[in-house]
């Protein structure tokens, strides 16, 4: 995020942050409690999606996704993950109007394969960064690119300022508005989902990352965001959805509001008329991102919650928190931020991807000896992936170490447990009526219907 939008929300956070209830501190609640379902899979057991963006910004054309290696997915099962947001990129797909790529369909489905492999599950993320190609980026196609001849200004040190570019803005309401426009992206979503729907890797579909849109004369961002959020993405969204639907009844369609929401602005998202939506915002405060450290005392992640859980709560659906992670985590209060975040998303979401799964520097999870970055670490706790019945309680304490998952079983299925290979080791123990079985860092549960089962994880000291 930019400085622009740092500065243009600021004010408009601090008193939504005002008037916002502090979060609860407790540990996750169950659905009642909070309101918002949880996400689940064809056998009914209640999923929790814990892993990380995957991507290929750098390379285009016939080198598209080479940076993708095997690697990538061996790692993320290694350290414990089980879900990977897989960004791909309209520009390559389409790289001519009407002309869909052989070779980039093969090539995503080669990293699916390597998905598969290692049972990682994967969202395809249409990503856009700045629109598109037009703008120095990646995205919607340059074809596809409509500014009625207004200025863009590159802004190198600050990427996000681009967006408020007179350009960049019409360019998206050319996109949201123009019907042969609209007819093409529907396609371009029917394309992969007829091609990818029956892939056992793929989960789900994100429609568009991260939209934005055209501010208007005397409007202040945030109602700016509302009114694009409910009279241009959400009609995008219901035509989204009615085109993948036509290939694909099954998968989850993930669905995003601007980005202004993540700073604490309610979204102005509509209904979006779908059996299977899950609600897709990300989780990045722009102060961190501007290389700022964090500050428990701002409330900034009490006033996230409270803002970002209405929608779901409203509308009922599952919450997936698809990118997240400040860019310097090397900062003295960044500890204190990871605990705080991972309570925090517990308590609300089914999962979330860390933004990104790569080997050293920058945003990158790992360093380039495959080691996690400085606090990254703490997102690799132990968790339940799925839990067969009904979830009472589940929760990580990161001050000592000891995870705690109650639930009552359901009529089939397994639940299963992830450890990660973190500095010490893992004890589980199990109350209830079940069959446990372990293996490395999986641990695999059997109870019969109506148990009532709790499972302790407790990690020894780091060595």
């Amino acid at each position: 995020m930019g400085s622009v939008l740092t500065s243009i929300v600021t004010s408009f956070v601090l008193a939504a942050g005002a008037l916002a209830p502090a979060a609860d501190a407790r540990p996750a609640p169950p659905e009642r409690r909070t309101g918002i379902p949880r996400l689940t899979d064809d056998e009914g057991r209640t999923l929790t999606l814990r892993g990380w963006n995957v991507e290929d910004k750098a390379n285009r054309g016939d080198q598209a996704l080479t940076a993708i290696t095997e690697k990538h997915f061996r790692d993320l099962r290694a350290k414990g993950f089980g879900f990977a947001r897989l960004l791909i990129f309209w520009d390559d797909l389409e790289p001519r109007r009407g002309h869909y790529s052989a070779g980039y369909l093969r090539k995503i489905e080669r990293v699916l394969d390597w998905a598969r492999k290692y049972d990682i599950q994967v969202l395809l993320d249409a990503h856009q960064d700045v629109f598109g190609p037009a703008f120095g980026h990646r995205g919607i196609p340059a074809w596809a690119t409509r500014t009625d001849g207004l200025p863009f200004t590159p802004h190198p040190e600050d990427w996000f300022a681009e967006y408020f570019e007179p350009a960049v803005q019409r360019a998206f309401t050319h996109l949201y508005e123009d019907p042969d426009l609209q007819r093409a992206q529907a396609r371009m979503w029917q394309v992969l989902a007829e091609r990818f729907g029956r892939h056992p890797a793929v989960l789900g579909y994100d429609l568009i990352n991260e939209p934005m849109g055209e501010v208007r004369v005397g409007e202040d961002l945030a109602t700016a965001a509302r009114r694009i959020e409910a009279r241009q993405l959400t009609p995008m969204y219901n035509r989204l959805a009615r085109a993948v639907r036509a290939a694909d009844r099954t998968n989850w369609l993930f669905v995003e509001p601007t980005p202004v929401v993540g700073e604490g602005v309610p979204t102005g998202l509509g209904a979006i008329r779908d059996h299977r939506t899950v609600y897709a915002p990300h989780f990045y405060n722009t102060a961190m991102e501007a290389g700022a450290d964090y500050d428990p005392s701002a409330g900034w992640i009490e006033s996230y919650e409270a803002a970002v859980t209405a929608y779901p709560r409203q509308r009922h659906i599952p919450v997936v928190v698809g990118e997240w992670g400040p860019l310097n985590n090397r900062l003295p209060m960044m500890g204190r931020f990871y605990r705080d975040a991972m309570t925090s998303l517990s308590r609300y979401t089914s999962g979330w991807a860390g933004y990104v799964w790569c080997y050293g520097g920058g945003y990158c999870a790992l360093d380039e000896n495959g080691a996690f970055a400085a606090n990254k670490d703490r997102t690799a706790t132990p968790y339940a992936p799925a839990v067969a019945g009904t979830v009472h309680s589940d929760a990580y304490d990161d001050s000592t170490r000891v995870y705690r998952l109650s639930y009552t079983a359901g009529r089939r299925g397994t639940t299963e447990i992830s450890l990660p290979p973190t500095a010490g080791r893992w004890r589980v123990s199990v109350d209830g009526r079940a069959e446990v079985r372990r293996h490395g860092g999986e641990v695999r549960i059997q109870a019969r219907k109506g148990a009532r089962v709790t499972v302790t994880v407790t990690g020894t000291a780091r060595g």
